[in-house]
Formats: C-alpha cells, structure tokens, sequence
C-alpha cells in the first residue's frame, strides 16, 4: 500500500517544461474567463433591451393586424428557415447570378 502511495506522488511530479506549459493553459484559462465575464457583462444589458423593444413589437403587431402571438411566431421561423436556405426575399436578383458564382468560385480557388 506504501508503494502505490509513492508512486502517486511521483505521478504528481513536474518536470519544468510541463510546469510551464501548465502555468501557462491555467493563464489562458483565467484570461479566456475573464474576457467572458467583461463580455458578458458588455453585452448582456444591450441584448436584454433589444428583446425588450422587440417583444413590444411583437405585441403592437399582433394587436394591429389581429394575428395571435402563436400564428406570427410560426409564420417568423418559417421566414428563417427560408433565409437560412437561401431563398431571398429580394426577387429581382438571384442569388447565384453569374456575378455571384463567379466571385465565389475566385474566393475559393484563391482560398485554396
């Protein structure tokens, strides 16, 4: 039992290249929190305003036109949907016109 205790401890053991690369995750750590923290902090009242204005939005839409909450809310995901897809709501354009396609095949093949 002694010597599993031992070697435990030995186990525990750094040599300095590992204590510093150690000390150093443990900083990026500690800044990569810290830098959440001040985000969060930043950002979070912004972002609880923003829902504050829209939900009124919502609200004021909803009363004018008589729609129920749940019926815009179905019709505002399927819109998403569609934008995450890529159907624009712009028809005048498409969205892979010659011009389009070509600048994204240069993008690529200079990417590459």
């Amino acid at each position: 039992m002694g010597g599993s205790r031992a070697s435990c401890c030995l186990a525990l053991r750094l040599n300095e290249d590992n204590a510093r690369f150690a000390l150093l995750a443990l900083f990026i750590l500690l800044y990569l929190v810290s830098g959440a923290a001040v985000f969060s902090a930043i950002e979070r009242p912004r972002e609880l305003r923003a829902q504050t204005a829209w939900n009124r939005k919502l609200s004021n839409f909803t009363r004018c036109h008589n729609i129920s909450l749940l019926e815009l809310g179905a019709f505002l995901r399927e819109y998403e949907e569609a934008i995450v897809t890529g159907i624009r709501v712009d028809s005048l354009r498409p969205r892979w016109d010659f011009t389009g396609a070509f600048y994204f095949v240069g993008t690529v093949v200079s990417t590459i």
